[in-house]
């Protein structure tokens, strides 16, 4: 199960890259967040696109799928963190690639122009029609449970979590502190040269990942 990045959708070039390394692997399901793509509604940028991933592995389930693995990036990461938490017993293995560990970052020069996008009228326009990601005017209310704070809830379900020490937008503090948050069920990748998200993850890592989800993990490591 592939959770994209914020204004991604199952058409972008850099998510059907994802799903076609992946596929070598098992079965892949993906999807577009809402108000993503062609995907209807506006998006809430991490909050209520947990219920699109609870529908999408109910989904895999019923397709007959036995194992379930949710492999999440940037907005997706955090969003198979807290969906992991939250429904609990519905996924085998959990990757975050590229996940913030607390809400309102705002510490990159990324990070704030992201503010910008979602919170201001001119940025949610460039975002609908440049972008082709519809957000949503509300702010959250309430704030929904951090990625951090989802964490621990996870376990004894098996945690990748994968971050580049390149990372633009989240420093390594964030998958540090998600991996120490895991303890013992988790397992931290800290990628050298690696980047953000999706575009950043080549064809070497993405099967090491496949590879991952369908082993047994380790577990409770920093490579």
């Amino acid at each position: 199960m592939v959770a994209h990045g914020f204004t991604g959708d199952v058409d972008r070039p850099h998510v059907r890259r994802v799903v076609d390394v992946l596929a070598r692997y098992g079965a892949v399901v993906t999807f577009s967040f809402r108000g993503h793509g062609a995907s209807g509604g506006r998006s809430t940028v991490g909050d209520r696109e947990v219920l699109d991933l609870a529908a999408a592995v109910e989904w895999a389930r019923g397709l007959g799928h036995t194992r379930v693995t949710t492999v999440g990036f940037s907005m997706g990461g955090s969003v198979v963190l807290r969906h992991a938490a939250l429904y609990p017993g519905t996924v085998d293995a959990v990757v975050s690639v590229s996940a913030p560990a607390r809400w309102y970052y705002r510490g990159t020069a990324p990070m704030r122009r992201l503010h910008w996008l979602v919170t201001r009228p001119g940025g949610r326009l460039v975002s609908r029609y440049g972008l082709r990601t519809r957000v949503h005017h509300r702010q959250w209310d309430p704030v929904p449970l951090s990625p951090v704070q989802a964490v621990p809830m996870i376990a004894p379900v098996p945690l990748l979590v994968v971050h580049g020490d390149r990372d633009g937008y989240f420093p390594l503090d964030h998958p540090r502190m998600l991996a120490e948050a895991a303890g013992a069920h988790g397992e931290l990748w800290v990628e050298a040269g690696m980047g953000h998200a999706e575009n950043a993850a080549d064809e070497a890592l993405l099967d090491r990942i496949g590879d991952w989800a369908v082993r047994p993990p380790r577990g409770g490591r920093e490579a």
